[in-house]
């Protein structure tokens, strides 16, 4: 597997590896949410967009969200950020999202964050089992909602 930058002819298969991965988990108050998981070109240009590769085929994808990115939300001053963490349904189990989540890590250590924050929903279990392993904690006090019918749970990690 290779995890590397996102190139503009991606762009499409990685947007639906969003919408696949996050789609079964949506219930309808975000709706709206689809088209921005399936917008990677936009993300791409306001952040930085690292997509997990095999045999030349996107499997998975993170946006990391750099210092002064508009697609930061609840990371602070002294902490990295990423968001739409997704790996292709078929290709759950694999460490994609594993290897992607340790590369936003690596980006936040490189622009001197002490720490990464992020925001989940409830029902993305596999996501959590993720952070878990990686040593993230549950900080319920930074949870929000975005829109109505919509609750994120907010992990942070500090290095």
């Amino acid at each position: 597997m290779e995890v590397r930058r996102i190139r503009p002819d991606e762009h499409e298969r990685a947007g639906d590896v969003c919408v696949a991965a996050y789609d079964p988990l949506l219930t309808g108050a975000e709706d709206d949410y689809r088209e921005r998981l399936h917008d990677v070109a936009t993300r791409d240009a306001q952040a930085e967009v690292w997509v997990a590769v095999v045999d030349d085929r996107v499997v998975g994808v993170v946006t990391y969200c750099p210092p002064g990115s508009p697609w930061r939300e609840i990371g602070r001053d002294e902490e990295g950020e990423f968001r739409m963490l997704a790996v292709d349904p078929a290709a759950q189990g694999t460490g994609a999202g594993t290897a992607l989540a340790r590369l936003c890590e690596e980006r936040a250590r490189e622009h001197g964050a002490t720490g990464m924050a992020l925001s989940s929903l409830a029902a993305m279990r596999a996501a959590h089992s993720i952070y878990s392993r990686l040593g993230y904690a549950r900080e319920p006090g930074r949870d929000w909602s975005p829109v109505a019918g919509v609750d994120l749970l907010a992990f942070s990690k500090a290095f």
